[in-house]
């Protein structure tokens, strides 16, 4: 059994935001199922951290989720900040043993096992929001962030973080997101969000002892990547 990772697949075809107005992107949703079914198999597990549908309810995300659900392998979703469908766990795990989406896992103050590792992480946030409840926010995100990486420790196995924001950035760190991550020795975290030119200087990375990696699916060439265990 493998595991891989990409994120942001900006899914749109239950709704009308498609996304290959941007360049890069063109046919992304043939060349994304292309690229899984050649390399992913049924017993393998693909993390997708966040950005996974433009849908706006879990009753449009449904032919979103259906696609990703009839791809090989198990997969593991994560919230991004696009991901307006996201509700509870409560009616999300419902929608899907209704319309019997019997692959997809949502990660949210919860932990996988895969193979050696146990799949831990949160959506994230800006280290610099100057919102009013900004705060609020990044502090939530980093309690859901440790209560994660704590269950994938009760597992025995190395946690391995999935964010969707990345914690460095050109301009700053999210040190309260950092400091969670450092806390509990954290070597590996993989992040989204980041597209178009700036992909280069977020590529791969290593600060504090933890090696950062982006895996945008544009980035990744809509080919799912694959994590060395």
């Amino acid at each position: 059994m493998s595991v891989y990772v990409i994120g942001d697949p900006h899914l749109s075809l239950g709704t009308d935001k498609p996304m290959d107005i941007f360049r890069g992107w063109t046919d992304y949703t043939e060349r994304l199922r292309k690229n899984w079914e050649s390399i992913v198999s049924e017993n393998d597990t693909v993390v997708i951290p966040g950005d996974i549908s433009w849908a706006m309810s879990l009753e449009e995300a449904r032919t979103d989720l259906a696609f990703i659900d009839a791809l090989p392998g198990r997969k593991i979703i994560g919230k991004g900040n696009h991901d307006y469908w996201w509700c509870t766990m409560k009616k999300m795990n419902a929608f899907l043993e209704e319309n019997k989406f019997s692959t997809l896992n949502f990660l949210f103050n919860n932990a996988y096992e895969a193979d050696d590792i146990a799949i831990c992480g949160t959506r994230g946030w800006f280290f610099d929001d100057k919102a009013e409840n900004a705060e609020k926010v990044i502090l939530r995100e980093a309690g859901r962030l440790r209560t994660s990486i704590e269950a994938a420790r009760l597992t025995g196995k190395e946690p391995v973080a999935f964010l969707h924001y990345p914690v460095m950035y050109e301009s700053g760190v999210c040190r309260e997101l950092l400091d969670v991550l450092t806390e509990y020795e954290i070597k590996r975290c993989f992040f989204g969000h980041i597209h178009g030119e700036r992909t280069g200087r977020y590529e791969k990375y290593t600060h504090e002892g933890i090696t950062f990696s982006l895996i945008s699916a544009d980035f990744l060439t809509f080919c799912p990547k694959k994590i060395i265990l």
